[in-house]
């Protein structure tokens, strides 16, 4: 019969070590807890195990299928509502591992539950055999397993977690799927007028130059824009490219990325939908880790990693600072939350309202300089007035310093979250609005001059003819 080396905590949380003798790993885990003991640990001992490791070399990797990238969110999210519908089932872990990975299909997600299966059926826990597997597992999910295996309440940590990546995937889901159709708009739209300046306005140009046609401003500005067109076409892909990878680039460095990350904030309507998004995130990720049982030290930790933003992983550094100190949150939280000033964050500005200003370079220096040097101005003043903006509002303080006081932090923290996400919902639809009718407008606009520009001089055209 397997020996069986295990570690456990009895009623009054003081640590046992000893080993047992049973059929399975699943029988020696009732056999423990029968005897009022809560496992941390089990670890088949000898010649099981020696069997075990030898198995896993001979053959460990068969079975398993070539794959590339990571697990999407959604299939993550899917997993462990899956797990989590099983655990509170009561089938053991490693038989619910098993029925899962059984039915994944062929990729990184079924890969994954082998190795973890693997682990398990070598004495790990969960939460270790998840934790060397950090491509798919992050922190977030690997402490709440944990803390779910401290506590007894698996199922419990698997249903919030489960909940949370849901709720995660549900908004991210809305904004994307809210940001398509401008998206193909302005592509199909650029794709069209390109097309018109490269091939139609030039026969048009042609036509009117074998006939001598005096052409109207109108026409003149637009066969020039046509002939930059032509002369410049590399430019309408490779000025978005330079742009996204200059911004790449300028976020490799610590105080670029940091730069950029106040910059983005402060950007109108755009800033407030990444801002609620971030805090929503943030304080659902930390309210569900507190209700879950992980420190709040640790909690914040993981909250700062998964902020995604140099501005509030800041901010989350600084209060757990405070905590360490003896602090609350809430007063460290009003304290650091304005971004403060930053060199790069107001170059970034004034490059952002000095870029619009540059085609009139055109007309030559002597206009275009001044209208720049105002622009940069402009966009120097707006970054002052912005710079000093708190990123967390009067209310998720007062909130959270009530949670803190009450000791509900964590039901406070979820109450931030739901409206935080409203918010983003509602910003997102009101972002869809205003986005068609300015798109309908600059469409309208853009095809009703290039049909004016080109019809006027084959009106002159054809009454010289006639």
């Amino acid at each position: 019969m397997p020996t069986y080396q295990f570690e456990a905590m009895n009623s009054t949380g003081e640590e046992i070590s000893d080993v047992i003798e049973a059929d399975s790993q699943e029988d020696a885990q009732a056999t423990i807890r029968q005897m009022g003991y809560f496992v941390t640990k089990l670890t088949e001992k000898k010649a099981r195990k020696a069997a075990t490791a030898t198995a896993a070399k001979a053959g460990g990797k068969k079975g398993r299928s070539f794959a590339i990238g990571g697990v999407k969110s959604a299939d993550l999210c899917a997993f462990t509502r899956q797990l989590s519908i099983l655990q509170d089932a009561g089938l053991p872990i490693l038989r619910s591992l098993k029925i899962l990975e059984n039915q994944s299909k062929p990729g990184r997600m079924k890969n994954t539950l082998m190795d973890v299966c693997e682990e398990i059926e070598g004495g790990a826990t969960l939460s270790e055999a998840m934790g060397k597997c950090p491509k798919v597992f992050n922190r977030l999910y690997v402490n709440m397993i944990k803390a779910g295996e401290a506590g007894g309440a698996l199922e419990i940590i698997l249903q919030r977690l489960a909940d949370f990546m849901e709720r995660a995937e549900a908004l991210k889901r809305k904004v994307k799927s809210a940001m398509i159709y401008p998206v193909v708009v302005v592509m199909v739209a650029v794709g069209i007028l390109t097309f018109i300046m490269w091939k139609i306005v030039p026969t048009f140009e042609q036509i009117f130059t074998d006939f001598d046609t005096t052409m109207p401003k109108m026409t003149t500005m637009l066969i020039t824009i046509s002939n930059y067109t032509v002369k410049y076409i590399y430019l309408i892909p490779g000025i978005p490219l330079g742009i996204y990878l200059a911004i790449k680039l300028l976020k490799k460095f610590e105080a670029g990325r940091a730069g950029w990350d106040m910059f983005i904030l402060n950007v109108p309507v755009m800033g407030m939908l990444i801002e609620k998004n971030i805090m929503a995130r943030t304080t659902r990720t930390l309210g569900t880790l507190v209700a879950s049982g992980v420190p709040i030290l640790e909690g914040l930790q993981i909250a700062k990693e998964t902020s995604g933003n140099a501005m509030f992983e800041r901010m989350y550094g600084k209060v757990g600072e405070s905590i360490r100190e003896g602090d609350t949150i809430s007063k460290p939280m009003k304290e650091y939350s304005s971004p403060g000033f930053h060199p790069v964050a107001a170059m970034l500005w004034v490059t952002f309202f000095v870029a619009p200003t540059t085609p009139v370079l055109l007309l030559g220096a002597s206009v275009a300089m001044p209208m720049m040097l105002a622009a940069g101005l402009c966009g120097g003043m707006f970054y002052f007035m912005k710079m000093n903006r708190r990123v967390v509002d009067d209310l998720v303080i007062n909130m959270i310093d009530v949670g803190e006081e009450t000791g509900e932090l964590d039901t406070l923290l979820y109450k931030v979250a739901d409206t935080f996400d409203e918010q983003v919902a509602a910003i997102t639809e009101g972002l869809m609005s205003m986005l068609e009718p300015f798109l309908i407008i600059f469409l309208g606009g853009a095809v009703g001059f290039i049909v004016i520009a080109l019809f006027l001089p084959l009106v002159s055209l054809i009454q010289n003819l006639a």
